[in-house]
């Protein structure tokens, strides 16, 4: 077995590092050059390591014309064909005959080795950013994990499957303290500041720029950095001001100290660098220095949702992320889930001044890609029962690492979405509208949300129903207001941390919670939902389905997957009713309501959170109204059971589903006499002093 290396994740700081490095690499591509002309290895397997070889040569040589100057001299033409050339192989219209789609590369190599050697191709893809960063040490030990396994071929006798996995195994462990120290590191250090220099100090007149950062670009990214270009300076700066002063009010109205923290995550897609560069300004008004990270480049790293957590290009192909999301399914086991997070706190405490000063993400989204509807893989890795337990702990006892350091008291965040040039020909409309939603008059829904909260305090439990096709019929618990005249259940939230306004939200009582919520059609972390349908009782999901696929087990797999989470059951964390039908009108007006995020959909109607409640990590930090309540529902029975263990009372995920407007009966609330008061009928606001949302039904 390959020597591993040890602590590599400084050496641009350590000239003779970086010596060793470069020496390391140099002998690794010397061989790797010669693999393609050899016939060492099975005739079966040939073809798979000639084609790894020759990719990464390819992607070292784009790492010589970088720093050959490539980016500043080539043409706009040229570089969309530099930009293409290492994701060529994974574009839709070619996967079906790429190595990185498991089913294939288990079709020509065989099952068992088909996954691991996918795995593989996935972490020699990830070499692409690491060269454009100049993370030498990251390519270098992909480079030797490939040559150690190219030699398990060579040999007499084909490596076991159980050998071959081995490798892998080790290759994750050993260098899990090194990886996961760079990752927490990323998060919260302002001078790895690759993006932040690229946005700070690039011509983002010449759109050139955009291929600096190594990721995918299509018209999506090209596109939208010349409408951000064709806008004058103080529209960009009143949206980055709509997204900097909502992260600031977060935290007014949290009651916590921003004076504490030095640094803020900002995660953004490409071609939104204008307002990136205005936003980066106005955190530093107020002493925040901009930490920005990539999305992870391990597949051990990445998120298991197939969501990318940082900033990103262009996804070139979601099929590719979705089949490659459980990977570690291939090496997942007790010992490793331990090695992980010994390293995770080894590399907080090292990184604990930064931790303790960061203050949390400030995310722009996007909206208006083709919606991905993934499909079933059946060669792709997937968890079993024990592993996904052992993946469930992980993610709870990391939550619990990071909110030791990032303390969750003392954080907080904001988000906020804009469309994307593929939501159609009227995408400048859609954008102008979106800007004008976001900057809708908060204290005109602060004023009306405090009529609905008015009438929802005096309720027990609420009716939510839905009609025509829609199946809900859902029986909401709600806590008890001990002092109704200094206590509320329901928050009153604008535009701060979750940008446009508005709605009135809770943690639900789970005892009481029963019945069932169903939608007919549903985009939950970019997956489409077709019919789906949960089951609540008393709070927990005991059943679920939905219409995707032909056989009903994989349907079950699909929700089990992506909205429990490999979890046995997830509580409902929150109920909340949207009130902004500006939203709403505009999403039918364009016909877009498939492809808007959830942070404008759920304002667009009543929506159900499963998973956490919108206070996890934070239950004892006290919070108010405007009218100086106290929203005293910040937990429910599952959550509290973080005074005995957190590990029972947190799940690391809070999805929510929203019905809308025009699927919904009414919502009534019950009072403790019986009597009901009607919030919404027929899909419109009827409670006094509401009426004025449904202006926007008339326009």
């Amino acid at each position: 077995m390959t020597e591993r290396m040890e602590g590599m994740t400084d050496y641009r700081n350590d000239a003779e590092e970086r010596a060793l490095l470069m020496e390391r690499r140099d002998l690794s591509m010397e061989r790797i050059r010669q693999i393609p002309d050899e016939n060492s290895v099975p005739v079966a397997y040939r073809d798979y390591f000639a084609e790894m070889a020759k990719y990464i040569v390819k992607v070292l040589t784009l790492g010589e014309r970088l720093k050959e100057g490539v980016l500043e001299t080539a043409d706009v033409e040229e570089l969309k064909v530099f930009n293409e050339a290492p994701y060529r192989d994974i574009l839709s219209e070619r996967y079906g005959h790429s190595y990185g789609n498991p089913s294939y590369a288990v079709e020509m190599l065989g099952d068992g080795y088909g996954q691991m050697l996918s795995y593989l191709y996935a972490e020699i893809q990830g070499m692409v950013v690491s060269v454009y960063e100049d993370r030498l040490w990251d390519c270098v030990i992909v480079m030797e994990l490939f040559l150690e396994i190219y030699r398990m071929f060579e040999e007499e006798e084909l490596p076991t499957k159980s050998a071959l996995r081995d490798v892998i195994y080790w290759y994750v462990s050993d260098y899990t303290d090194d990886t996961m120290e760079y990752r927490i590191r990323e998060q919260v250090d302002p001078s790895l500041n690759f993006a932040a220099d690229i946005v700070r100090n690039a011509d983002l007149t010449d759109l050139r720029y955009l291929f600096r950062y190594g990721e995918y670009i299509t018209e999506n990214e090209w596109k939208t950095a010349e409408f951000m270009n064709r806008l004058p300076q103080e529209e960009i700066d009143a949206m980055a001001r709509t997204y900097t002063e909502g992260y600031r009010i977060g935290f007014v109205l949290g009651n916590k100290d921003l004076s504490k923290k030095k640094t803020v995550n900002i995660r953004y897609h490409l071609g939104f660098e204008r307002m990136v560069r205005a936003a980066i300004l106005q955190f530093e008004e107020i002493g925040l220095q901009p930490v920005i990270y990539r999305s992870a480049v391990h597949v051990a790293d990445r998120n298991r949702r197939g969501l990318r957590v940082g900033y990103s290009g262009a996804v070139p192909n979601k099929q590719f992320d979705y089949d490659h999301r459980e990977d570690p399914a291939l090496f997942l086991d007790e010992d490793l889930v331990q090695r992980r997070l010994r390293a995770m706190q080894v590399a907080f405490e090292k990184h604990k001044t930064e931790a303790n000063t960061h203050a949390g993400p400030a995310v722009i989204e996007i909206f208006g890609e083709k919606p991905f509807t993934p499909q079933t893989n059946r060669y792709a890795p997937a968890f079993n029962e024990k592993q996904q337990k052992l993946q469930v702990r992980y993610n709870n006892e990391a939550g619990q690492i990071t909110n030791r350091y990032i303390i969750g008291e003392e954080r907080s965040f904001t988000i906020i979405a804009y469309p994307v040039p593929e939501i159609g020909e009227r995408f400048e409309e859609i954008f102008r509208e979106t800007v004008k939603i976001n900057t809708l008059d908060y204290r005109k829904y602060q004023n009306i949300q405090q009529y609905l909260i008015d009438a929802l305090d005096q309720g027990t439990c609420v009716y939510v129903k839905g009609k025509g096709e829609n199946k809900t019929d859902l029986r909401i618990q709600l806590h008890q207001l001990e002092h109704p005249e200094k206590q509320t259940n329901f928050e009153n939230c604008v535009a701060d941390v979750n940008i446009p306004v508005g709605e009135v939200f809770t943690s639900p009582v789970l005892k009481g919670t029963n019945g069932v919520l169903h939608v007919s059609s549903v985009y939950l972390n970019e997956l489409n939902y077709r019919n789906l349908c949960l089951t609540l009782k008393d709070g927990m999901i005991t059943e679920y389905s939905c219409t995707n696929f032909d056989r009903e087990e994989e349907n079950k797999k699909y929700i089990e997957a992506n909205i429990l989470f490999h979890h046995p059951t997830l509580p409902i964390g929150e109920f909340a009713i949207g009130t902004n039908t500006t939203a709403y009108v505009m999403a039918q007006k364009y016909q877009i309501a498939d492809k808007l995020p959830i942070l404008i959909a759920e304002k667009m109607g009543p929506h159900f959170a499963m998973g956490d409640t919108c206070y996890s990590w934070a239950e004892d930090t006290a919070v108010f109204n405007p009218d100086g309540k106290e929203i005293i529902a910040r937990d429910n029975e599952v959550s509290i059971l973080r005074k005995e263990d957190p590990g029972k009372a947190y799940f690391g995920c809070h999805t929510d589903i929203t019905i809308p407007y025009d699927e919904l009966d009414y919502i009534r609330v019950q009072k403790a006499d019986g009597s009901r008061i009607s919030l919404i009928e027929d899909g419109r606001f009827v409670l006094p002093g509401t009426e004025e949302l449904n202006e926007a039904f008339q326009e």
